[in-house]
């Protein structure tokens, strides 16, 4: 785990394959924050890092309606559909049997880390061990 995910106390996990209903399994909260889709086989490998919510310049969040949860099942990602139906197509080009999500609330009533940074923080230790981005990250 990256050492800058520790302090937040408000984490799950759970994971997918392509027969499961991404909707069903996803346990994520609607509060924001980051979460990170490992690929499971042989070896677990990080694919992706993602976040949702944004810090005002008041202090306040804004957050779209079902925080976590809606970005992982509803968020686009290789077309412009949501995760639900993009997820298990890739999975099945990519020959992944199963992936592992894990997710953090980082800004929340009692921690105000700004999703996108600690997003970004991840990503950086990432391009630092491994010269590149994980795979299902286009850019940052």
């Amino acid at each position: 785990m990256y050492k800058e995910l520790k302090k937040f106390k408000v984490s799950n996990q759970f994971s997918f394959t392509i027969d499961d209903s991404l909707e069903e399994v996803c346990n994520a909260s609607e509060g924001s924050g980051v979460f990170l889709v490992y690929s499971v086989g042989d070896e677990k490998e990080l694919i992706m890092v993602g976040s949702t919510g944004t810090v005002q310049n008041n202090g306040t969040l804004k957050i779209k309606n079902g925080g976590l949860k809606d970005k992982i099942v509803e968020g686009h990602q290789f077309a412009k559909t949501g995760r639900k139906y993009s997820w298990p197509a890739q999975m099945k080009i990519e020959d992944i049997s199963t992936l592992e999500v894990v997710w953090y609330e980082t800004f929340n009533d009692k921690t105000k880390a700004i999703p996108t940074f600690v997003e970004g923080q991840v990503l950086q230790n990432f391009l630092d061990e491994n010269g590149r981005l994980p795979k299902w990250n286009v850019a940052f």
